[in-house]
């Protein structure tokens, strides 16, 4: 995880224009409220199956970019798989859906955005995609971009972006 230097969206978007920015429909849940690093995917509706699967693994740094469909009648992260993330080296989560256990993830070393939060746990029948370009909010998502975001919003940058 990643926390200085400190991220400031406005700046960035500033200082590179060419910047895609996702519309702004996102909240802070994570215990970190800025954060940055390159884009993972995962691609799945109602089963949050790969989004398991990616948490146990290595996150170096990365965001993980989840597209849940934009669901509000499940969570698809809460604290246990988040906890996964933060352990194993993931600076954030955006979740094109809804969490769960906003309470504990909010003390978590993780960045955390999601469209809401939803008590009801989700499906897990093994469905869904890994590291393919995902659409929502107005922008394509891709491995390889970068993802910044604050308490301002979230955008998109095709490199790495110097930071103040």
């Amino acid at each position: 995880m990643t926390t200085t230097p400190y991220v400031v969206t406005p700046d960035l978007c500033d200082q590179y224009p060419e910047v895609k920015v996702l519309e702004p429909m996102f909240a802070n849940f994570g215990g970190v409220d800025h954060f940055y690093g390159p884009i993972r995917t995962v691609k799945c509706f109602e089963d949050n199956s790969m989004v398991k699967q990616a948490v146990a693994e290595p996150g170096e740094g990365a965001i993980l970019v989840v597209d849940a469909g934009g669901s509000h009648r499940c969570a698809m992260l809460g604290d246990m798989l988040a906890e996964q993330a933060a352990k194993n080296g993931w600076a954030g989560v955006i979740m094109y859906g809804c969490v769960r256990d906003v309470d504990i993830l909010a003390t978590l070393p993780l960045g955390v955005q999601a469209l809401g939060s939803h008590p009801r746990r989700s499906e897990k029948h093994g469905e869904g995609q890994r590291d393919v370009a995902v659409t929502f909010a107005g922008v394509t998502l891709q491995v390889g971009q970068w993802l910044y975001a604050d308490n301002n919003g979230i955008i998109v940058a095709e490199q790495p972006l110097k930071l103040s």
